[in-house]
């Protein structure tokens, strides 16, 4: 796929190769976790959710039961969007919604693109806000590396290499009309959508 002269487009993942590695690692989660009415999972803003979805939705499929699922907004907890020092513990901050409790149980966030670490320590916090769980485990279908945190996937899809100028872009059917992952490559480009 190319656009312009200084633009050019890297296909990761079509939607074939999407829907395989999400069952993988929706098989993974599963054997991971064997008291499955435990487990819930949380979808990070915005292609998170979508994930989280289709994980449970796969793994009532493979296991029989599809645990629940909720949302979490972290923009409010990210250290690198906050003014000032010790910042105020925040509520439910924009769309951010469960309606289970997280105590006692296997929380797995899931996101899209794990990059720095910043959004995935952010939700980390968030989850702790609203309870304790036995532990929290995290899904990330790109790894596109740079990280600034110690923060690695327990389920990950795809990990890349990527530089300073390249954009990684996952596309869900359920936000963007289709699904494919694309890398894009340009002299001006240095961050990734939906990164850290």
């Amino acid at each position: 796929m190319n656009g312009d002269s200084s633009t050019e487009y890297t296909v990761i993942m079509d939607a074939a190769a999407m829907k395989a590695t999400i069952y993988s690692m929706a098989l993974a989660i599963a054997a991971d976790n064997p008291e499955l009415d435990s487990l819930v999972l949380l979808g990070i803003l915005s292609r998170g959710k979508p994930l989280a979805d289709r994980l449970a939705d796969q793994i009532g499929q493979v296991a029989g039961y599809r645990p629940p699922v909720g949302v979490l907004s972290t923009t409010m907890y990210r250290d690198d969007l906050r003014s000032g020092t010790g910042g105020e513990v925040v509520g439910r901050i924009g769309e951010t919604h469960f309606d289970f409790s997280i105590d006692n149980r296997t929380v797995l966030l899931v996101d899209d693109v794990l990059a720095a670490g910043r959004t995935i320590r952010a939700a980390m916090d968030e989850v702790m806000d609203y309870g304790r769980p036995r532990r929290i485990q995290l899904a990330c279908l790109i790894d596109r590396g740079g990280r600034e945190l110690p923060i690695q996937a327990d389920y990950l899809g795809y990990a890349l290499g990527t530089d300073a100028y390249e954009w990684v872009f996952v596309r869900l059917m359920e936000s963007d009309g289709e699904d494919v992952v694309l890398v894009k490559h340009a002299q001006d480009a240095p961050v990734s959508e939906g990164d850290e």
